[in-house]
This record gives C-alpha cells, sequence and structure tokens, in this order.
C-alpha cells in the first residue's frame, strides 16, 4: 500500500507542467515514512544465492557512517547524528556493539564517546581508537575499564569541514603498518596541534597515511570524495559521488622525487560503463528530488543538470567503495568491487578484470543490482569485511540524504533533514546457508597464534593479527615470522609476514631475497617495495636487477618506481630493460623516469643509442627525458646527450627531431649549458643533424600524395626549426585546400614561434576557417600577450569581428596583468552583455515542435559539437559522452546546448594557467600529479604543466563548453541535432 502511495507521488510530481517557478511545493513534496526494522528485509530483491541479514538497529544504533571490529570482537560504530547541518550541536558519537552470546546478532550497546561533531571515520589501535572528527583527528581511550572513553588525544587537526558530504573518510589499516585516511574533497592544511596554522601540509589533492606510533602522516595519492579500501595485494580503489569506481595507480612519493617528471593523474576511472553509469533502482525516485531537477532544468533554480535532466537512474551518490575479500562467498566473487548508492537506495557489484596494470570493472547484474531496496531510506554509505567472513552494510537510515545548500529553500522547507537520526541498521550479506562464525578474541592470542592467524583465508583475521603484532611489538614473532616466509604455502601469508617483519624493524636479506623469488608476482611486488626499507647488498642489488625480465609487469612496474630508492645500483641498465619490456605504457614510463631524477643523462644515452628502441612512444619518452635534461641543465648529462644524438642517421628524422629539439631549445637561455656549447661550436654537429632532418621533413609536410598522419608528424616536427626556416612552408598549409588536420596542426606548429611570425597568416585565412579551426587559432593567439595586442588591433580596425572572439577567452584576457590588454578585453566584455541564455533557450523552443532529420542533425553534430563530445566514432571524448541522451529527453538537450553555463559540473570548468615563461594556456584539468596538471581543450589537445612552472591556476568559472551555439544553427539545425542525438 505504502509503495503504492509512493508511486501516485511521484506520478503527480512528474506531471506537474515544467514551466512553474518557485512557490509552495506542499502539494508536490508528501513526507515518506520509515520502514521498521522488522519489516525492512522484506524491502530487499537480493541477487541469486545472497540474502540480507540484520545484524544491528534502532535503537541501539543511529546514524551509523563508519564501522569496525577491535581486535576482541567488538563493533565500533561511528555515529553521526549532527549530519548534515547540526555540527555544533556535539550530538555525535562513537558505540560499542557486543555480540554476547554469538549468535550473530549484536545484543549489548555501550556509548565509548559523545560530544562528537561531525565523525566520519574510525580505527581501533592499541586498545584505543582514532577517530576522524574533522578538523581534528584524536585518539580515544578507555583507561578506567567502565567502557567509556576518558582520554582524549588530538593527534592532527586541520582538515577540512566546508562540505559535509567531502569530509576525511574511510579509515583503512593497510599492510604497511599504518592507518590510510581518505582526506576526500575538501582537503585541508593538516598539522600537529601544537604547529602553527602555517606549518600545516596542505592535503588538497591528497589522501594520507599516519604511523599511529608517531602520529607522523605522509601524503598518499588519493582522494576521491567518499570511498576508500585496498585489495590483498596492496592496491588502492576509491570512489566519488558520480565516479563510483576508480583504480589509484602509484603512489604519490614516487613522482614527486622527480620534479621535472609531467605524469598523469594517479587516480583513474576504471568502470566499463563510465563513471556516472546507470543503475537499476526500484525505489520510488524521492519527490523533492523530481521537483528540483524540472526547476533546475527550468532554469529557475541553481544547481547542476544530472543525467541530462533526468532525476535518477545514474550513479549520483556513490559511496563506499569496497574490494570483498572474505572467504564466505563463493570463490567467484572474492576480489569483486562493492559499491553503494545512498541517493538510489542500491549496493552496485563489478568484477575487476586485468588489463595490463589498470583494471576494468564490469557489471556483474545485467540491467539489475546486488542488493536493491524499495524503500527510500535504505543509504548504504560503507561497507565492511567482516570476522565471519561477509560483507557488512552500514545504512544510514535517513528520510534525506543531500547537501542542505543543494536544496532551494522552497523545497528545504517542506523537508526534515534531521529525520532519521534516530534510526540505523547495519545488514550482513550473506551466501544462501550461511552458517555464523564466531569472532575470535585476538586482543588476547598469544603471539605464534597471531603469526598463525596470518594465513587465514579471510582478511579482518590477517589484517587484525598484523596489527596486533605491530602493536604488541613483540620480538618473539621474529622467529616464526622468518619461518612463514620461507615455508607458508598462503601467498597472502607470506605477503604479511614480509610487512609484519619490517613493521618490528626485523625485516632481513634473507627473508627478502626469499620474497623477492617468490612464486607468486605480488609477493615479489610487495619484496621489491620492501627492498626500499632495508641497507642493500651486492646479492640484494643484483637479485633486483635480474627482475628487469621479471614475466609480470606488476614486478617490473614496481621495480622501476623501487630502484630509484637504492643506493648503490646501477639503475640504467635495469630502467633501460624495463621501458624496452612496456615502450608504449604510458605508467612504465612514468615510474622509469621517477627513478631517472639524477641519471637521465645516462639513461638517455644508453636508450637512444639502441637501434631496436624507434616507436612512436620511444621518441615520446626520449622528448621528455630530454626536456627535464635541458631543464636540469647539468653539463655531464648534457654531453651525454649530444653525444648520442650525432651518431643518429637522418632516416630517423620524425622519430629523432622531437628529442633533439627538445634538448636544443634551451640554447635561448644564456644561462644554459647548452648555450655555452652552442657558443663554442660543440653543438655543430648536433645541429647539423637536425637541420638535415628538418629539410626532409619540411618536404613531407608538404607532399599531398603522403598519408595526412605522415604529413602531420612532419609539421609537428617543424616545431623545432626556426621561423626563418619553417615559417613558410606552415603558412603555406593553412589554406581551406589543405586536409583540416593538416590546417589545424601548421597552426599549432606556427603558434610556437614568436608573435611576429604568426599573428598576420592566422589573421589572413581566418575567414576561410571552420569553427574548429577558429578554435584552434584561438588557442595559438590567445596564448601570449603580444598576439591578443595584435588581435584586438585587428577587431578595433574591422579586420575581424569582435563576435568571432570567444567569451571565455575574453574572460581570460580581462583579467590580464597587462593593464592596456585588461582594459580592451573588459570593454568588448561590457559591449558584448553576458547575454539572456534564458530567453535564448525560450526562442529555440520552437525546435522542439519541428520534425527533425536524423541524417542532417549528424553533420549538425560533426560541425558543431564533435570538437569535444564523441558519439560512436565521431568526435573527441572530452565533454560528457552524448550516446545516452536518448533517455533524457530533447528539452534536457536544447537546455545543456544552448546555456551550458547555467551551472556548470566542477569536472568541466574551464582554467586559465599563466606559466612562468609566460604563455597563458586554458582548458579542463583532466589530471593532476605531484608535480604536474593536464589541461584538455576542443579537438582532446592537452598542455602538460610542471607544477613549478605555474605562476597562476584560476578556474574562470564557465564550462569549456562555450555559450553562443545560436549562432552557429537555427532552430530547425537544432530539431536535426535533437534527432540525431535521440537516435542512438
Amino acid at each position: 500500500m505504502m509503495r503504492r502511495i509512493w508511486i501516485v507521488c511521484l506520478l503527480l510530481a512528474l506531471s506537474m507542467p515544467n514551466t512553474r517557478g518557485q512557490g509552495d511545493f506542499a502539494d508536490e513534496l508528501p513526507r515518506i515514512p520509515p520502514t521498521e526494522p522488522s519489516d525492512a528485509l522484506a524491502t530487499f530483491q537480493v541477487a541469486d544465492g545472497f540474502e540480507m541479514q540484520l545484524v544491528a538497529s534502532e535503537p541501539m544504533i543511529s546514524t551509523p557512517v563508519a564501522i569496525e571490529w577491535a581486535a576482541d570482537g567488538a563493533l565500533f560504530v561511528c555515529e553521526m547524528r549532527g549530519y548534515s547541518e547540526d555540527r555544533d550541536a556535539g550530538i555525535s558519537r562513537i558505540t560499542r556493539l557486543v555480540d554476547q552470546d554469538q549468535d550473530g546478532v549484536f545484543d549489548r550497546r555501550t556509548i565509548f564517546a559523545e560530544g562528537l561533531m561531525w565523525p566520519t571515520g574510525l580505527m581501533p589501535y592499541n586498545g584505543g581508537l582514532f577517530v576522524g572528527d574533522a578538523p581534528d583527528l584524536v585518539y580515544l581511550k578507555d583507561n578506567d575499564g567502565d567502557g567509556m572513553a576518558d582520554q582524549k588525544t588530538v593527534v592532527l587537526t586541520g582538515f577540512g569541514t566546508s562540505n559535509v558530504q567531502g569530509l576525511m573518510n574511510s579509515f583503512r589499516w593497510d599492510l604497511d603498518n599504518r592507518i590510510h585516511i581518505a582526506c576526500s574533497s575538501v582537503g585541508g592544511k593538516i598539522r600537529r596541534p601544537d604547529q602553527a596554522d602555517t606549518e600545516g601540509v596542505n592535503v588538497r589533492g591528497r589522501d594520507i597515511a599516519l604511523d599511529p606510533r608517531t602520529g607522523q602522516f605522509t601524503l598518499t595519492s588519493g582522494a576521491a570524495q567518499h570511498g576508500m579500501c585496498f585489495d590483498d595485494w596492496g592496491r588502492k580503489f576509491v570512489s566519488s559521488n558520480s565516479d563510483h569506481l576508480q583504480q589509484v595507480m602509484y603512489e604519490d612519493r614516487y613522482v614527486a622525487r622527480n620534479t621535472y617528471l609531467n605524469a598523469p593523474g594517479s587516480r583513474i576511472s576504471i568502470a566499463s560503463d563510465g563513471p556516472q553509469a546507470e543503475v537499476y533502482r526500484i525505489s520510488p525516485v524521492e519527490p523533492w528530488r523530481v521537483v528540483r531537477t524540472r526547476l533546475r532544468v527550468g532554469g529557475l533554480v541553481p544547481g547542476p543538470v544530472e543525467g541530462g535532466g533526468r532525476a535518477a537512474g545514474y550513479f549520483t551518490g556513490a559511496t563506499g567503495v569496497t574490494i570483498y575479500r572474505g572467504d564466505a562467498w563463493p570463490d567467484q566473487f572474492r576480489g569483486c568491487a562493492i559499491i553503494g548508492d545512498v541517493g538510489s537506495n542500491l549496493i552496485h557489484r563489478k568484477r575487476l578484470e586485468k588489463n595490463g596494470l589498470e583494471f576494468i570493472g564490469r557489471r556483474v547484474d545485467a540491467k539489475s543490482e546486488f542488493v536493491n531496496s524499495s524503500d527510500i531510506w535504505f543509504r548504504p554509505a560503507q561497507f565492511a569485511n567482516a570476522p565471519d567472513g561477509t560483507l557488512y552494510a552500514i545504512d544510514v537510515c535517513r528520510e534525506v540524504i543531500e547537501h542542505p545548500k543543494s536544496l532551494p529553500p522552497d523545497i528545504k522547507k517542506h523537508i526534515d533533514l534531521t529525520s532519521g537520526r534516530d534510526r540505523g541498521r547495519i545488514y550482513r550479506i550473506a551466501p544462501d546457508g550461511f552458517r555464523y562464525r564466531a569472532t575470535p578474541n585476538l586482543a588476547d592470542a598469544s603471539t605464534d597464534s597471531l603469526v598463525g592467524y596470518l594465513e587465514h583465508e579471510n582478511a579482518w583475521h590477517r589484517e587484525t593479527a598484523a596489527r596486533r603484532l605491530f602493536e604488541k611489538a613483540d620480538p618473539a614473532a621474529v622467529v616464526p615470522l622468518r619461518t612463514l616466509v620461507l615455508e607458508s604455502k598462503s601467498p597472502t601469508g607470506r605477503l604479511h609476514a614480509l610487512y609484519a617483519l619490517d613493521g618490528l624493524a626485523a625485516l632481513d636479506e634473507a627473508s627478502l631475497l626469499k620474497g623477492l623469488q617468490d612464486s607468486h608476482e605480488h609477493v615479489r611486488v610487495a619484496a621489491v617495495r620492501l627492498a626500499e626499507r632495508i641497507p642493500g647488498t651486492d646479492e640484494l642489488r643484483s637479485q633486483l636487477a635480474s627482475m628487469a625480465k621479471d614475466e609480470s609487469v606488476h614486478v617490473r612496474y614496481q621495480l622501476a618506481f623501487t630502484v630509484g630508492s637504492i643506493s648503490g645500483i646501477d639503475a640504467v641498465p635495469i630502467l633501460s630493460q624495463i621501458i624496452r619490456n612496456d615502450p608504449s605504457d604510458k605508467w612504465i614510463q612514468t615510474a622509469v623516469q621517477s627513478s631517472a631524477a639524477e641519471i637521465a643523462g645516462e639513461l638517455f644515452a644508453a636508450l637512444l643509442k639502441d637501434d631496436s628502441y624507434r616507436s612512436e612512444p620511444a621518441s615520446q619518452f626520449l622528448s621528455r627525458l630530454s626536456t627535464q635534461i635541458a631543464r636540469q641543465n647539468r653539463k655531464p648529462d648534457i654531453l651525454l646527450a649530444i653525444g648520442a644524438i650525432e651518431a643518429l642517421d637522418q632516416r630517423d628524422a620524425a622519430f629523432a627531431v622531437p628529442i633533439i629539439g627538445r634538448l636544443l631549445r634551451s640554447s635561448k637561455s644564456r644561462q644554459s649549458v647548452i648555450q655555452k656549447l652552442s657558443s663554442d661550436g660543440s653543438l655543430d654537429s648536433a645541429l647539423a643533424v637536425l637541420n638535415t632532418m628538418l629539410n626532409a621533413l619540411k618536404q613531407t609536410a608538404v607532399l599531398e600524395g603522403e598519408a595526412v598522419a605522415t604529413r602531420v608528424k612532419a609539421i609537428e616536427c617543424l616545431a623545432f626549426g626556426t621561423p626563418t626556416d619553417v615559417s613558410s612552408t606552415l603558412v603555406s598549409l593553412i589554406d581551406s585546400r589543405e586536409p583540416i588536420d593538416v590546417q589545424r596542426s601548421a597552426i599549432r606548429t606556427l603558434g610556437e614561434f614568436p608573435a611576429d611570425v604568426v599573428v598576420e597568416p592566422i589573421l589572413r585565412q581566418w575567414k576561410g576557417f571552420s569553427p574548429s579551426l577558429r578554435e584552434t587559432a584561438c588557442d595559438v593567439l590567445f596564448a601570449r600577450a603580444d598576439r591578443i595586442s595584435q588581435l584586438l588591433d585587428a577587431v578595433e580596425r574591422g579586420e575581424l569581428s569582435s563576435s568571432d572572439l570567444p567569451t571565455p577567452r575574453l574572460q581570460i584576457a580581462s583579467q590580464s596583468k597587462d593593464p592596456a590588454i585588461k582594459e580592451r578585453a573588459v570593454k568588448l566584455l561590457d559591449k558584448r552583455g553576458s547575454g539572456n541564455r534564458q530567453q535564448v533557450v525560450a526562442d529555440y523552443r520552437q525546435a522542439l515542435s519541428l520534425p527533425g532529420d536524423a541524417v542532417k542533425g549528424r553533420t549538425v553534430f560533426g560541425k558543431n559539437c564533435a570538437n569535444c563530445h564523441k558519439v560512436k566514432d565521431l568526435g573527441h571524448d572530452l565533454g560528457p559522452n552524448l550516446s545516452a541522451m536518448k533517455s533524457r529527453g530533447a528539452e534536457s538537450i536544447l537546455v545543456n546546448v544552448m546555456d551550458p553555463n547555467r551551472e556548470v559540473n566542477p569536472q568541466y570548468l574551464n582554467y586559465a594557467v599563466l606559466t612562468a615563461d609566460g604563455r597563458t594556456l586554458s582548458g579542463m584539468i583532466t589530471s593532476e600529479s605531484a608535480t604536474s596538471i593536464t589541461l584538455t581543450r576542443a579537438e582532446s589537445a592537452t598542455d602538460q604543466i610542471l607544477r613549478r612552472d605555474i605562476l597562476r591556476l584560476q578556474s574562470m568559472g564557465v564550462s569549456l563548453m562555450p555559450e553562443g551555439l545560436e549562432k552557429q544553427i537555427d532552430q530547425q539545425a537544432m530539431a536535426d541535432l535533437i534527432a540525431y542525438l535521440l537516435s542512438l
């Protein structure tokens, strides 16, 4: 009966006219009553072979957001009762649950700590408990045995609190005997409580790993919103609201040691169906969500129009990613990724398939979910691998889960964000026929017993035993641990034994050598990593060197990182062998260069002299090394590189010119070694090689019968010539008779030269440029102040219409440090005005009633949208994928196209970067690392910028997608475009 009432409410909300504005929505926003614990299990649909079992509920617990078992088997529950607006009330707490009769259901509660603000994570340690209660990380302990904490020590402070849904979370004990903490989207400036604010460490874009003994922490890769975990081998996975499954590819510390390394971002999306994938909920969409979506689509309230205008049906509240690591489920599901969606009342699962160093996460349940509930109060926020071998799901159990600031006042006044504060559930996801296993008391276990538990099939037993061994620091554990390394039949047992020895400062060379020769690839990976922790000997260095040809790419990848931290090892032949094995793998390239901070010249020479190392990926990697060598400006490295260049054959021109050019272009600096060598003639031979190759490439660039890709490559290489030698060739290729890719490459390459060479030929051809070529031309013309001045001169002379200049570009120019440019750009923007986008949308609504031609619409898409969007094999995969537009509707397409800045998803914001050499670059940030950022713009063009070269980084607050498409397409063309997208 209740479900029928919800459906009626939903239909009423959906049927309301789209033109309705703000007002009293009381009739559309009925309150939804909760389901009582006794009836909750009946609301679930669970995948075949599994069932939900209730293990704890109100009044025993309320608003649980995290759980962890203490070594004695008690369960600590983090109760964030102050969610979402009552932080300062201090009503949150930590509860300790006990299953006294060991029947699998908790039956006794103690309030361990109260008066907390917004606690979001916890980890038992040494009889106490680390708790994240932003801005503080505190340690709580019960010293007098009354069951309540009487000790509270602030360990760290400075964690961000600006977003209740972006707080630190997911405390995890990892193999390395540290507590890893996700710092989420708000980050913070972290410090000890006795330090000044200025001494804090900025963790924006990073997570941390805490040494629980000392309170010291290091930055780690990650920083997704809510959800972080490790698999059995220490590989890290994270999740964010609309990017539900991500893999972390490397440790931040490795990349940070080479500040000249342009590394790809460490965090990648791995879901085969995309970050914001479809979900198949069975619960009704909350009426408030339907009303808010309608108001957003209509432009009546601010907020992102997600899902193209759909209120639900896709990941909006992904959270708590957890790799199942228990021993109770069927074997085929071990290693599955489990993710909740608190907004859709479901639990999703994906099977992880190997794809080189990366994984691909593929949906297990076809057009259904692992666990689905018809109850909108079911809010699965986190999960935990349990002592009984199953997976526990933490249900916050709230009527509304939403950031309060994202609710319009006229909606918010009709709902209660505290509703459910007194409710909460914890469920066991168990296989059919499951028999509960009692939880052992590892707090009282002997050292020998703890060592034995490291071989257990269940992850909780292994990790808790490892934690207890670290806490006890018992020297008596050393001998049995070394025996475990040598004799255990369990790969995870051998793995944990190695790390346990390291935690006891007892890792010896014999154990490590055994690990390096282990039969399991991930034990070898761990041993390679741990080799950084002990002084090296000749035997150890020899064993590591032999592993450059290891059959496992995972071993080779870790070795490439590790050799940069091993003293006395000859890293060049090892790194050379590794990069030859995997020349095109960007992760291997990153690992190798991270270890080449001090040996770039030797590595460069060794690879360049190898005639078999001549692929396009090899050219890209050597170009990165040559750039590093030039920037480091060390004479021995530069001489080694020049010696290798002089032996190159001119037939290798397309391969070699970028490599040589990037090394020699630093000769423009008066202080460079290159400049001094040039002055005394030491570069004559290398320059002769370069000029011979450039002459050959000029001929290839203009050869009409040559393949376009070959011509484009030749044109790109001309960037390393002099303006006198190559500008006339490049100008001749900016011709409408040439293929568009040739023209685009010529424009970009011309942009590498001074303004007096660049501006006039581009403006001369402007009227013949297609929209996409104009976009490329603007990239070039707005890159430097002197070019912008000449461009604005042309506008003032009437040679160019001001309407041809994109608004985002003018906005960037309006913030120029050059007062004249700033003033002129502001005048143009004022004259243009912001425009009434709502009126534009209204004017184009007639397109919704016009008959559309999908075939013509594909042409419209190709001319106007394909620069940034991809549909099937057409376009560039930069903006949101449009293949799912059919389910989003014509109205949504119209609004998103004609008013792209109504509300911008932060992922697609346009950023401007001012570099140390005077360039202004723009685009959306597609990846970040410790040392660099990557900007991507139309046509998938990218710029990687070292952080050390950034003078200013600023969001422009607008979408990468420009406004003003009405200048390019009329209402009929819009109807055709809509017809095409709806036909997909």
